[in-house]
């Protein structure tokens, strides 16, 4: 039986975790309390539970949250789970959990692929369902603007799985960026070591029988139909495929972007480019590597800016590598010479610069080094979560805490301002489609190219029937 929580219980906890400094987190969208009262405790029902899902449910968990239902396509991850939480009901379609649990659960946590994110979180938002969501918040970018739409109206609290965001390295660094430390930034470089899993190859010919433990049809859930092949999608590899992840580009820049996005506003591109795209494969797979350059206006007095994107083992031009950290220009040469592959975030200012090797914005270096040897921090002007645990574990005490209207500020990746990253963010695979140095011009109010009409067809899909949103 998991752990139930009391109002006095969570405050002593507070408590002796410390108390939230100076400094206000004011989100896209108003910070919702909690509908229920604290007194009476909290359940959950976990859309999702192997790999990162897993550990999602756990998290939770441990929050003092009792886990009512579990649901996992696979039913051997679902008993595997099933035996952490004895109580906890077992679903492998979470329809059938939304409708049977409906009134026994305060909060989902959806940890599914990215391709059945919106269809189970809008379910569950429209049930006043608080909502945690792994990244990106959703394979399409019509659906970033549902889910964050949807967050508003029904007065719920969410939450996207982007846990950097809740580190105080990353907070540090925003109001270092924000503070003028920098100068104005023009140009934000970021690469990534992923793809890790296959991309650049097309749909694997025949069939295999469709595991006894599987429910195929709720795996497939809004996607077109296909056969089911062994090791093809299932458990892992769905990311690099077209139907079902969103490349390398929505697993990471959620998490690598994070940080420059909200220090310089980077919402709602102009355009965006793809400047090395050998294209998506047969239609089936993103490349295996790919450059993207994203434009941005003057926003609310900063300057216009260019956002660079690298992945598959892509990188930024030798003058920018010349201005990193002697001991990472030695991991980049050995990247060059066949080693593992780096990842890192650049951002550019007219008085220095901001380096972050940490795929979570947690940490930061400011450049040159010898420039701000004695530099003082800026005045603190947001929140610092008041838990001490890892990224992972701060975010979801950050979640728990605010629908329980026992933290103030708020969750910072709430879907106002994750809606808005992934919209930004999956504009960049409409580049992929386009081909590689054709520019695309984005109008970001209506979610359409003004000049490459055929790329619309792309902002969003068409449900498989009973799967739509």
């Amino acid at each position: 039986m998991t752990k139930r929580t009391t109002r006095r219980s969570f405050i002593g906890r507070s408590a002796a975790a410390g108390a939230v400094g100076v400094g206000y987190w004011a989100g896209t969208t108003p910070q919702l309390n909690a509908q229920e009262s604290a007194l009476q405790g909290l359940a959950a029902g976990c859309i999702g539970v192997g790999g990162k899902g897993g550990s999602d449910t756990s998290h939770i968990a441990e929050q003092g949250v009792n886990i009512a239902a579990l649901c996992d396509v696979d039913g051997n991850t679902l008993n595997k789970k099933g035996r952490e939480f004895k109580d906890a009901q077992k679903f492998d379609d979470f329809r059938e959990m939304l409708d049977k649990m409906g009134d026994k659960i305060d909060i989902v946590t959806v940890s599914t692929p990215d391709h059945t994110h919106a269809a189970a979180a809008v379910r569950a938002m429209r049930m006043k369902k608080h909502v945690y969501c792994q990244k990106p918040l959703t394979w399409s970018i019509a659906e970033a603007r549902l889910m964050r739409e949807t967050a508003a109206e029904q007065g719920v609290v969410t939450q996207m799985g982007n846990q950097g965001t809740s580190e105080n390295g990353l907070r540090e660094a925003v109001e270092v960026i924000q503070s003028g430390a920098i100068g104005d930034v023009s140009s934000v470089h970021v690469w990534s070591n992923r793809p890790v899993w296959p991309q650049g190859k097309g749909r694997p010919a025949g069939e295999d029988p469709v595991p006894e433990s599987l429910n195929w049809n709720a795996w497939i859930g809004p996607a077109p139909m296909r056969p089911y092949k062994q090791g093809a999608y299932h458990s892992f590899n769905w990311r690099g495929w077209v139907d079902f992840g969103t490349g390398a580009l929505g697993d990471m820049a959620c998490h690598t972007t994070n940080m420059p996005v909200m220090a310089l506003k980077l919402w709602d591109p102009v355009a965006v480019t793809a400047t090395k795209n050998p294209g998506l494969f047969e239609g089936e797979t993103f490349p295996s590597s790919s450059s993207l350059m994203f434009e941005f206006p003057e926003r609310d007095g900063l300057v216009p800016c260019k956002f660079y994107w690298y992945d598959g083992g892509e990188l930024p031009a030798q003058n920018l590598i010349d201005m990193l950290p002697t001991r990472f220009q030695e991991r980049i040469a050995k990247q060059r010479a066949g080693g593992r592959k780096t990842s890192g975030a650049l951002v550019v200012g007219s008085k220095g610069a901001i380096f972050s090797e940490n795929d979570y914005g947690a940490s930061y270096t400011m450049l040159p080094e010898a420039d701000f040897a004695d530099y003082k921090k800026p005045e603190q002007t947001l929140p610092r979560i008041p838990f001490n645990s890892g990224g992972d574990q701060r975010q979801k005490w950050e979640f728990v805490a605010t629908v329980k209207g026992e933290y103030e500020p708020g969750t910072m990746s709430n879907f106002g301002y994750a809606g808005r990253l992934t919209e930004t963010i999956l504009v960049g695979n409409l580049a992929l489609r386009a081909g590689e140095g054709k520019r695309i011009a984005w109008d970001a109010k209506n979610l359409k190219s003004t000049n490459m009409p055929e790329i619309n067809q792309f902002v969003s899909r068409d449900y498989r029937s009973g799967w739509e949103v």
